[in-house]
């Protein structure tokens, strides 16, 4: 299937990294050019109060972005489902902008995407091919390894809590809601759109050079928080349904983040 006009939305969601952005979408830029996939960069900032107003404006003159600036929300996952919802493409690829994600592995994702047996592609640290930089130590090892263990109940992919990952529009706007927490985005993607056919693509995961990491206690609480609310949407949701006489078996317990059209 050719990619068409716009066909490919790449969804990066920013907080302060005005040092990465000059190097990221250049070589966004002519990975999409070099594999004659057409599409569009969407950055979606927190306000950051940095200079990546001004460098995005200077980009944006040769590279096809788009800057969105998010004025009372903060938050990489509401971020990230921004972008989804502001994203004109028909395939919706979200990356960091910490130079962690390798740009060259965009079209093997936009590629996988394309089959209509895969509802969800992931650029994936962990399946054969695929690697961590080597400054990560052990803890930070083992860190990864338990978070990525305690979500199994809710997807068998051996990386669900990667950064990397797409999907089509019309798999996304299959969800009745969406509830972010944290940052872990994808997995929410994967369990709210009923994900079901997951792909994934080895990547070498390259650790920032530039800027400060996001990651922190309060976030891995978060994590937690929000395993918490996807097991009961997964599994105690539709039990709840059957057995409450006179209402559907859809529960909505918080009002949807209504997506855009």
């Amino acid at each position: 299937m050719e990619i068409t006009e716009r066909d490919v939305s790449v969804v990066v969601p920013t907080y302060c990294e005005a040092e990465n952005l000059p190097v990221l979408v250049p070589q966004i830029t002519a990975t999409l050019k070099q594999h004659r996939l057409r599409g569009e960069i969407l950055i979606i900032d927190d306000n950051s109060p940095d200079d990546t107003v001004t460098i995005c404006h200077q980009l944006a003159q040769d590279n096809p972005l788009r800057l969105i600036i998010r004025m009372d929300e903060r938050g990489l996952a509401s971020a990230v489902v921004r972008g989804l919802q502001e994203a004109r493409g028909n395939v919706l690829l979200v990356m960091d902008a910490d130079l962690s994600h390798p740009p060259r592995a965009i079209p093997a994702l936009v590629s996988a995407c394309q089959s209509e047996a895969v509802d969800f592609v992931i650029g994936s640290r962990y399946v054969p091919g695929g690697s961590v930089d080597s400054s990560w130590g052990c803890f930070r090892r083992l860190n990864s390894s338990v978070a990525s263990w305690l979500a199994r109940g809710l997807t068998s992919a051996k990386d669900p809590l990667a950064g990397f990952f797409a999907l089509k529009k019309s798999t996304f706007q299959r969800a009745r809601e969406i509830r972010p927490l944290g940052y872990k985005i994808g997995l929410e993607l994967i369990v709210r759109c009923q994900c079901q056919g997951i792909f994934e693509v080895p990547i070498r995961f390259q650790d920032r050079a530039l800027g400060q990491s996001k990651l922190s206690l309060q976030q891995q609480w978060l994590y937690l928080r929000h395993l918490g609310r996807l097991y009961l949407t997964k599994y105690a949701s539709p039990f709840q349904g059957r057995h409450q006489a006179g209402e559907s078996a859809a529960i909505t317990t918080e009002p949807p983040l209504k997506k855009a059209a």
